[in-house]
């Protein structure tokens, strides 16, 4: 039996889909069930069968694709068979043919005649016992929605020295399991590994509508909106047909609990075994229709992530009109924009596009429409879900861009303060939205700066006291505006480094906004003086960074490209900036990368007074080289334009100095030419430091 089992893994596939990038698969006749499959391949993989392993698994991963493909043209099918049709709302009027009483026999009609067409279609598809006989519990649902079968097919592969589909199914199992820690190790091993292409690490899974608009946003920001065309509306078409086959799931097998399930959910809720008919029937449809009310989530969230894109089919719309227009076809804008209205009818630039659109035309164009696309608003996202959308988000995406920043000769000689200029600008760092300053600060307030953080920078500041939180090789100091001011006021440290680091801060903002954000005020949200050292005795054969790659308000996933704008990071973060102090040590340069944090695009060597600002999204990756020899000091900055998210320790701190500074000019000059410095009730520096750090914890921000 074994080896005829094996002799049929063995046969050639026959039309079978598969993922992409893998082989076809043998077919196993017939159908079996996904859930027997995969704890067969698991069991296989227990005991080392490789090979076997492998074959079960994706069978396991294509019999479950199977059934979901016949769910759906089963249902469509059916949908479209004469005398299956639902009957319209009942009338109240009682001599109307579609009274209560008519009503109710015609739908129970409707509903017996597409249950046995949907059984009979289920039956020529899947196998005799059509797709009650392929329900899977739910445990194993949420395994294969984790792509858990990718997992252990990884490390199959592995084994059999597969590496190009080990590197592909450890990428598939990782989309969905971004911080997985034993998947992230396996992929930085498979990274090192001389054998091991760029090109293998691709997603199997990832749906066809985000495969297509992925590719069609990578176009348009070539500025090849011609070619962008068609995958733009390729992910359209890809993204309708992703919401009809989700909501052909929500109409199958309702899914199966195991025994311990079951008793977590006794007590819950009325078991439907013991309602009435009627209860039943309205509990399984109320089911249904919450599960189909979760679709357009489900489409708009790409795998791996907790939330979806807000809007994302009117964004698809609003990216299709603006590149019709661009490429001439004008009539076509136009249908996209009103179908942009469909879903929000009272928006007031989409219309206003729509008006520049018909003066273009130079003629009324009374014959265009919306889309013909077999949808409505109203099928895909219900109005109660629509109402919630638009009080999370209450402007669109198209909204009131941002402004431009005001030409570079306009901006040079009104807002450069003296003795700054601009050493390279985006383009000549191969970029967007990235600039290098010199002058800020002159070197007597570096210095100055520097032996602020020599005498009150705290090891691990901002990193709960790690005190080497990025590498092993290196000791991170840090120091806030609010702690500088503390130590000030107690003596610990010389007011006037505290009062520089405000002031130098606030240059670097006052230009940050001048360069990249004239008309739309910018806030600091954070400020840091940062040091690097390079620990004595660790820097040999050293292959780390300082900094690993990263975005400011993003997290950046190497491995997709992408940036998910989302918890924990910061992603109120608009701008930043880093002004650099010294230069006197070996490596520790700034490096700029595309999105898949290996390919470095710029770099940038510190040295005192310089700062680079950027934007804090993913267009703009960055990292720091590993510090080999010596101490590397930058006043890190972060801006925001949102005010609910301003540095609140800035105010503070701000208060305290001026509340010192008060003081002491209140005081009676002594005739003594050279006081001790000032010192909070006597105590030495270092006891002050001791007490601040104790009334005053640092803030834990980064």
């Amino acid at each position: 039996m074994l080896s005829l089992l094996l002799l049929l893994l063995l046969l050639p596939a026959r039309g079978c889909v598969e993922a992409p990038g893998l082989a076809k698969l043998p077919r196993l006749a017939p159908l079996q069930s996904p859930d027997l499959l995969y704890a067969d391949g698991v069991r296989a993989y227990a005991t080392g069968a490789w090979e076997r392993a492998v074959a079960l698994l994706r069978e396991a991963l294509r019999s479950r694709a199977e059934v979901g493909r016949a769910r759906r043209d089963c249902g469509a099918r059916c949908a479209a068979e004469p005398g299956t049709e639902l009957p319209p709302v009942p009338s109240s009027d009682p001599g109307s043919d579609l009274s209560p009483g008519p009503w109710e026999r015609l739908l129970l009609r409707a509903a017996l005649r597409r249950a046995e067409c949907v059984s009979q279609c289920a039956a020529r598809r899947l196998g005799p016992r059509g797709a009650a006989g392929h329900r899977v519990v739910r445990a194993l649902q949420n395994a294969f929605r984790r792509r858990e079968p990718y997992n252990y097919l990884q490390r199959a592969y592995y084994k059999l020295k597969k590496l190009d589909l080990a590197v592909a199914a450890a990428h598939t199992f990782y989309v969905a399991n971004p911080k997985h820690l034993q998947i992230r190790e396996d992929l930085v091993k498979y990274h090192r590994m001389s054998g091991v292409r760029r090109q293998s690490f691709r997603d199997l899974e990832k749906p066809l509508h985000w495969v297509a608009y992925d590719e069609g946003l990578e176009l348009l920001k070539r500025q090849e909106v011609a070619a962008a065309l068609p995958l733009l509306e390729e992910a359209l078409r890809e993204s309708l047909a992703q919401m009809e086959n989700c909501r052909a799931q929500c109409e199958g097998p309702e899914e199966q609990l195991t025994e311990e399930e079951e008793k977590e959910e006794e007590g819950e809720a009325q078991p439907d075994s013991q309602s009435g008919l009627y209860e039943a029937i309205a509990g399984h449809w109320i089911r249904v229709l919450q599960c189909r009310q979760r679709c357009p989530g489900a489409v708009a969230t790409r795998p791996g992530q907790d939330s979806p894109i807000s809007d994302f089919l009117p964004i698809q719309l609003w990216q299709l009109q603006k590149a019709h227009a661009q490429v001439g076809n004008l009539s076509q804008a136009m249908e996209n924009a009103l179908s942009i209205l469909l879903f929000y009818p009272e928006d007031e630039a989409v219309k206003g596009t729509l008006n520049k659109y018909q003066k273009l035309l130079g003629e009324q164009r009374p014959d265009l429409s919306a889309r013909e696309d077999p949808w409505t608003p109203d099928d895909l996202i219900p109005e109660g879900l629509r109402k919630k959308l638009r009080e999370d988000q209450e402007k669109r995406p198209w909204d009131s861009k941002l402004p431009e920043p005001e030409s570079l000769a306009k901006w040079r000689d009104s807002h450069f303060l003296d003795g700054v200029t601009l050493t390279q600008d985006a383009g000549q760092l191969n970029g967007s939205e990235r600039a290098v300053l010199d002058g800020l600060l002159t070197p007597a307030e570096c210095e100055i700066l520097l032996q602020l953080a020599k005498d009150a920078a705290k090891t691990g500041d901002g990193y709960r006291s790690r005190r080497s939180p990025h590498t092993p090789h290196e000791l991170f100091e840090g120091l806030t505006v609010l702690r500088a001011a503390q130590l000030a006021r107690a003596g610990a440290v010389g007011r006037r480094g505290a009062k520089l680091l405000l002031e130098a801060s606030e240059r670097a903002r006052n230009l940050t906004q001048a360069y990249f954000s004239p008309e739309w005020p910018l806030h600091l949200s954070f400020t840091h003086l940062v040091c690097r050292s390079a620990i004595d005795g660790e820097q040999e054969q050293r292959m780390d960074l300082s900094h690993p790659v990263h975005a400011d308000n993003c997290l950046l996933d190497p491995y997709s490209g992408e940036c998910w704008k989302e918890p924990p990071a910061y992603t109120y973060r608009d701008y930043s900036g880093l002004l650099y102090l010294n230069d006197d040590f070996q490596g520790g340069d700034l490096f700029f990368t595309e999105p898949d944090a290996l390919t470095v695009t710029a770099q940038v060597r510190p040295q005192c007074g310089r700062l680079v600002a950027f934007s804090s999204g993913g267009e703009n990756p960055h990292g720091v080289w590993a510090v080999t020899k010596g101490r590397r000091c930058t006043l890190a900055l972060w801006h925001t334009r949102a005010p609910e998210h301003m540095e609140q320790d800035r105010a503070e701190a701000e208060m305290l100095l001026r509340e010192q500074e008060e003081a002491e000019e209140g005081e009676i000059p002594s005739g003594n030419s050279s006081p001790e410095p000032p010192s909070a009730l006597g105590r030495r520096p270092q006891q002050a430091r001791m007490e601040v750090e104790r009334q005053h914890p640092a803030r834990e921000e980064l």
